[in-house]
């Protein structure tokens, strides 16, 4: 009798145990900071990243301004403390938050992040899934606008020429 009530909860464990691997897993960091040097490191990579041709190119001077003012606390607080183990709860809850709104501004920008949509391509009713990173949609954008303003400046030329002759 005893043994019925075991099993349903053995597999029950057996399963959250099978999850919680794989969520560990997939919830691994990239760059892991937990001193003042290695922080300072992964700092510079982020600026480095928000120039030109960099993973967060797309990221605009406002949000640029975030993240670097978010950068500098965070490294204040690693001025201060030396190491995440060494800062009271306090500190990591500042800490904490200040990453959490890096990492969205920058997750939201990031060139290599995969978008994909559904698009009726032209001549028939059935969707296609479409996948582009955000980097190839914003140079597609970018040509776009380039394209309509140039068109632009040629049609207007033409027509004030029309006027004035």
């Amino acid at each position: 009798m005893k043994s019925k009530h075991w099993l349903p909860l053995l597999a029950a464990m057996l399963m959250v145990s099978q999850v919680a691997t794989v969520v560990a897993k997939e919830a691994k960091p990239d760059v892991k900071a937990d001193t003042k040097d290695e922080f300072a490191v992964v700092a510079d990579h982020v600026r480095e990243q928000m120039a030109p041709g960099g993973r967060f190119e797309s990221v605009d001077k406002k949000q640029q301004a975030t993240v670097n003012r978010d950068l500098s606390t965070m490294q204040s607080l690693y001025d201060r403390f030396g190491t995440v183990d060494a800062m009271d709860q306090t500190t990591k809850v500042e800490l904490y938050n200040n990453q959490s709104e890096v990492n969205a501004i920058l997750t939201h920008n990031d060139g290599d992040r995969e978008v994909c949509e559904q698009v009726k391509p032209m001549g028939t009713n059935i969707p296609k899934t479409v996948c582009r990173t955000q980097r190839q949609i914003n140079m597609e954008a970018d040509q776009s606008k380039a394209f309509l303003e140039n068109h632009s400046t040629r049609v207007q030329g033409v027509g004030s020429k029309e006027k004035g002759g």
